[in-house]
């Protein structure tokens, strides 16, 4: 709670959940707000969320290019892979080509 809750709100970059003004108190954001009471701690906030629903699902990420899209793009990735040091990565997208 500050003088100008909205406007030190807009000045954080990282935290899992900010609670702003005096009718919001942290136990709202844990068992009503529909937010998550597993916050991260220890500076993690930089870097990772509350705990939610993704944490318990499974992604995966599917990845269907064309010939005519690699074709316009392989030289890119190979750049990209080569500035990693990660020359087979590299050569996939070029070799299809020889």
């Amino acid at each position: 709670m500050t003088e100008d809750s909205e406007a030190t709100a807009a000045k954080i970059n990282h935290a899992g959940a900010i609670f702003i003004g005096a009718y919001s108190p942290e136990p709202v954001g844990d068992y009503f707000a529909g937010t998550n009471h597993v916050l991260p701690t220890g500076g993690a906030a930089r870097f990772s969320s509350a705990l939610g629903v993704y944490d318990f699902q499974k992604r995966t990420s599917v990845i269907r290019y064309t010939r005519e899209e690699l074709t316009r793009t392989a030289a890119s990735i190979e750049r990209l892979a080569q500035a990693e040091g990660f020359e087979a990565h590299a050569r996939s997208a070029t070799i299809r080509y020889e």
